[in-house]
């Protein structure tokens, strides 16, 4: 079968870990390895199975042994530190272009959580709405989730917030674009001048205007990056009760994108 954790990824991931402290005292049962639990997540992830699912051969341990793993290192910050440091090696592959940034959302069906509410879309059935803001050629910056019936442009500077800041090359790390795409949901003269007020142009379409803004030919790579996320299918329908175990598989998506760029790139 198709590896689920590459060996140059593991490099990257593994030194971020917190490391477990060894037991010499009633050390009990031997723990499970960080990388067999991580493939276990990611298994998770990609294929929708329960945690009480996961196959035994895979020696990933009991589901339950993965779904602590993945809660403790949300906690820890591993996931977005990992994030970080793959935003960094794209950037010193010259992979990142700030020249603009595109916002956009996505919602999906949700039965249980907190941050759900009745899709407007959907009959107002139970879901959830992923926020995603990526660069010019669609790599994912940052990512938060809410309810469905939560307006979009509510989120816009909380995402721009949540940029990291991007090294990978001598100066200082750079975290705002040059300016900012959006569609109609985004319109609003308040946001327009809090992005100007922190340097960032905005570019975001006008409600009661006719169709044809023209910005589809550079708005399609975040649409495009919100169906890659959607390929998982543990994200695509959400089953998590607890906010921070959605909002890290949603990071580990980001992760997956950025890391086939980081192997595609000729940095590599």
């Amino acid at each position: 079968a198709k590896p689920i954790l590459d060996d140059a990824l593991w490099e990257i991931i593994e030194p971020v870990i917190p490391k477990r402290k060894r037991r010499f005292r009633y050390p009990g049962r031997k723990s499970i390895p960080d990388r067999a639990a991580l493939t276990g997540i990611l298994f998770v992830l990609k294929t929708g199975i329960g945690w009480e699912d996961l196959p035994k051969e895979m020696g990933c341990g009991s589901g339950m042994t993965c779904w602590r793993r993945l809660r403790d290192w949300q906690e820890a910050g591993v996931w977005d530190e990992i994030h970080r440091l793959l935003l960094n090696k794209l950037r010193q592959a010259d992979q990142i272009d700030f020249s603009r940034a595109i916002v956009d959302s996505a919602s999906v069906r949700a039965f249980l959580g907190a941050k759900t509410g009745p899709n407007p879309t959907d009959r107002r059935k139970k879901g959830t709405k992923h926020h995603l803001v990526t660069e010019a050629q669609g790599i994912p910056l940052a990512v938060r989730m809410t309810g469905a019936n939560c307006h979009d442009v509510t989120q816009l500077i909380p995402l721009v917030e949540s940029i990291p800041p991007i090294a990978g090359k001598v100066g200082r790390p750079i975290k705002k674009p040059d300016c900012l795409l959006g569609d109609r949901g985004y319109d609003s003269e308040e946001h327009r001048r809090q992005l100007r007020g922190k340097g960032i142009i905005p570019v975001l379409a006008k409600r009661r205007t006719e169709n044809g803004s023209g910005l589809g030919i550079y708005r399609w790579v975040v649409e495009r990056s919100l169906s890659w996320l959607h390929q998982n299918r543990r994200l695509r329908i959400r089953y998590e009760k607890r906010n921070d175990i959605h909002q890290a598989f949603l990071i580990i998506g980001c992760i997956k994108i950025c890391w086939n760029h980081v192997a595609n790139s000729s940095f590599c």
